[in-house]
């Protein structure tokens, strides 16, 4: 049965899809393992995961990965927006809750609720505004926010991100009206455009990204030699179990 704070979620966000590459199985366990903390289970329907974007070549992105992602996100957007869904919950697989979201996640999700939110970042890095708010605090549109690993979007703000990152698909790289760049910066020019559509932010952050070999850059050479790669991973779940440790 799902804590209060796994039924917070089902309850605010009619569809939650967990971006994840078929052959990361690390990571599908990681995160299944996370949503278990809260009596949930990814069930296909309300939670399922979505099969993340692994192109050939990078095109116009920075990178293979920034553009696998950026196509990812973009996928889950189209498929949410056919289906009808009103309250959509983007989750990436190197996700990690906070150690008290069992407390926080109530109480930060019936404070948005009460908003007129249309996008909302329970993790993020960098917001260059103030975030001395209690739960929750209002972003300004133009303070870029770094990372993706857990956003929501309301049916207006799927209705108008839609569009907008396909036209960002169909221009060069530098273009002034945006081209083709990893999918955190998308959101912000996208939030940029579209003052009327407001940015929530969960304070402290609800969630941080688990350290584990990245998908998005050339891994280093730790991750492509498979001894030091498998001592990496010991390493970094040690790192992981000290850091909830000591929050």
């Amino acid at each position: 049965m799902p804590t209060e704070a796994g039924q917070s979620l089902l309850n605010t966000f009619d569809r939650v899809r967990i971006i994840n590459l078929k052959h990361r199985s690390d990571r599908r366990r990681e995160i299944e393992s996370e949503l278990t903390r809260f009596g949930l289970a990814v069930d296909g329907e309300a939670i399922a995961f979505h099969e993340a974007c692994r192109p050939e070549s990078a095109g116009s992105f920075p990178s293979v990965g920034a553009r696998g992602c950026f196509l990812s996100h973009l996928g889950v957007l189209e498929e949410a927006l056919a289906a009808g869904t009103q309250h959509l919950l983007i989750l990436e697989d190197d996700l990690d809750f906070s150690t008290d979201a069992e407390v926080r996640l109530p109480l930060t999700l019936a404070r948005l609720s009460q908003t007129n939110w249309a996008i909302f970042y329970g993790g993020h890095e960098q917001y260059p505004g103030p975030l001395d708010g209690e739960l929750l605090v209002k972003a300004d549109r133009n303070g870029r926010i770094r990372t993706t690993h857990f956003i929501a979007l309301t049916r207006p703000a799927i209705e108008a991100t839609v569009p907008y990152l396909r036209r960002m698909l169909s221009r060069e790289p530098g273009d002034p009206a945006g081209g083709p760049m990893h999918v955190d910066g998308a959101y912000s020019w996208f939030r940029e455009s579209r003052p009327d559509l407001e940015t929530w932010l969960a304070v402290p952050v609800l969630g941080d990204q688990r350290p584990s070999r990245t998908d998005i850059a050339q891994p280093g050479l730790l991750d492509r030699l498979p001894l030091l790669s498998a001592l990496v991973s010991q390493i970094r779940r040690a790192k992981r179990s000290w850091s909830r440790s000591v929050r």
